[in-house]
């Protein structure tokens, strides 16, 4: 075999194997790096509710970690905070919504989106931060508005 026909035959070897590796590879890398970012988000996401968390701690007073919280009772600047604290979350709901949700999700996704659809329907399940929705949802995201609206008959609709 002379030089001309092992480099034509290395070339073959190339185009049969090497690339079709080389796209395999790029496919995979690229499914990781996207799957890093989900997970990088939702990371972001539960640090920013364990923040959030933490601000209804130091507002005690406003019994937001009751499910029975009082609906009655507050003076006007706690309904106040009350408000602006139902609005921060809110505000985080829909953000996870806009991040993590998708209308057909992979097993990971799903499993992300649960979590966050754990938290609204406990936060749904409370009357006060039920009656503050209609005014916290001026302006949001439609596609948000509605799931959570959707969450919120659902409890209603639960003995």
């Amino acid at each position: 075999m002379d030089l001309l026909q092992t480099l034509e035959m290395l070339s073959y070897v190339v185009t049969i194997v090497a690339l079709p590796l080389a796209i395999l590879t790029f496919i995979l890398e690229q499914r990781k790096e996207r799957q890093n970012e989900e997970e990088e988000i939702f990371q972001r996401l539960s640090d920013e509710y364990r923040e959030f968390l933490k601000l209804v701690l130091e507002n005690s007073d406003l019994q937001l970690l009751r499910l029975d919280g009082s609906r009655e009772g507050l003076n006007e600047e706690q309904k106040e905070r009350r408000l602006a604290i139902f609005g921060i979350l809110v505000s985080l709901f829909e953000r996870a919504y806009l991040l993590v949700y998708e209308e057909k999700m992979n097993k990971q996704t799903r499993r992300m989106w649960r979590s966050w659809e754990d938290y609204m329907r406990e936060w749904v399940c409370r009357a006060d931060f039920r009656d503050a929705l209609p005014e916290l949802l001026e302006g949001e995201d439609e596609e948000f508005t509605q799931h959570i609206s959707e969450l919120v008959n659902e409890d209603r609709k639960t003995p």
